[in-house]
């Protein structure tokens, strides 16, 4: 009987809205302006030192992210050598694909990318509902068809979850904040074997 009970437990757990699990109640959804600050300066080059483990493959080299214009970006990923990786250039919603090593050139692999940067370098966030909890704020938005939870914890951002079926889907973790710049980046899926990991170096 108590396992039954246990089993019930878990089943109405697992099908509970993200925020609830995660221990979240809902709040009055104001006007207030909710940004993503880490990639915003166009006056300025980020640059990471970069491991990227997709599939069986593992690639390591250097990351360079820089904001072109309102809305566009051009994400180059190289090896220390110099030789590309990938490089990309996104803007509103074009995905122009500059030149990327051939290994990497598959059509769901350049659609999981393009969706991970867009979730990383978006700016504005639209904001669908608010949730708290102690000093922590989960704001729920959409990044094209895809939902999205933002962490801020003490106005800092520090999580940006893709949520499918109210299960995460893709995990993106930001540490070592510093003056608007997270110099620490984890993009972490747990549906399958990626993980991209930024450390800056600049």
């Amino acid at each position: 009987m108590r396992f039954l009970t246990f089993s019930i437990f878990l089943l109405l757990l697992s099908c509970a809205p993200f925020p609830k699990k995660m221990g979240y109640q809902p709040t009055s959804l104001d006007a207030r302006e909710i940004r993503n600050p880490y990639f915003a300066d166009v006056q300025k080059d980020y640059v990471y030192k970069a491991n990227i483990i997709v599939f069986e493959n593992n690639f390591g080299g250097i990351l360079v992210l820089k904001k072109l214009a309102d809305q566009t970006h051009r994400i180059a990923f190289t090896t220390e050598l110099g030789n590309t990786i990938f490089d990309f250039t996104l803007s509103g919603t074009d995905f122009k694909v500059n030149r990327i090593l051939k290994e990497m050139d598959r059509k769901i692999l350049l659609s999981i990318l393009e969706q991970d940067f867009r979730s990383l370098i978006q700016e504005e966030i639209v904001p669908l509902n608010i949730y708290t909890k102690n000093d922590s704020e989960l704001t729920k938005t959409k990044i094209g068809s895809k939902t999205h939870f933002y962490t801020f914890k003490n106005d800092i951002l520090t999580n940006i979850t893709r949520v499918g079926n109210e299960k995460e889907k893709v995990v993106i973790t930001f540490s070592e904040i510093d003056d608007r710049m997270a110099r620490q980046i984890v993009i972490s899926h747990k549906t399958m074997k990626l993980t991209i990991s930024l450390q800056a170096i600049k």
